[in-house]
């Protein structure tokens, strides 16, 4: 039999993402592929920093989670946008500063987490148009 969780189980685990996390965290995006694990370094070149709003998640639903507000920022560099870093309030643009708490892949249409544009250009405003999770055990 596989395990079966009820939905507000399921809410709740997913709305304990905002409260580990915090209230202002940095969304890192980098070139090339993510590290093995979110300990590991962090590595690809370093391509922008979104500071998400105060209240970055809608409350969980259904088993379900989604961004709330707009996540939008400036590209610090040029490249193409290969994985992001959720990372708490203490990240900086320097590598390997602020704890990582999700890593993941980016895309158009595709990916972890989608974005208007992986090829950025420094300067540029970049924005997340989708980031969504959905807890198991439906």
């Amino acid at each position: 039999m596989t395990v079966q969780l009820a939905t507000t189980l399921r809410n709740n685990m997913l709305n304990q993402y905002e409260s580990t996390i915090g209230t202002t965290p940095k969304l890192i995006l980098r070139s090339g592929s993510p590290p093995v694990d979110c300990a590991t370094a962090d590595s690809g070149t370093f391509l922008g920093i979104i500071t998400l709003p105060s209240d970055w998640m809608a409350a969980a639903s259904g088993g379900s989670i989604a961004k709330s507000g707009t996540w939008t920022g400036t590209a610090s560099a040029s490249g193409t946008v290969g994985y992001y870093r959720l990372k708490d309030s203490t990240a900086t643009s320097t590598d390997d500063t602020g704890t990582t708490y999700e890593q993941g892949s980016c895309g158009i249409g595709t990916g972890d987490l989608q974005l208007d544009n992986t090829s950025v250009t420094s300067g540029q405003n970049v924005t997340i148009t989708t980031w969504s999770r959905t807890q198991g055990g439906a």
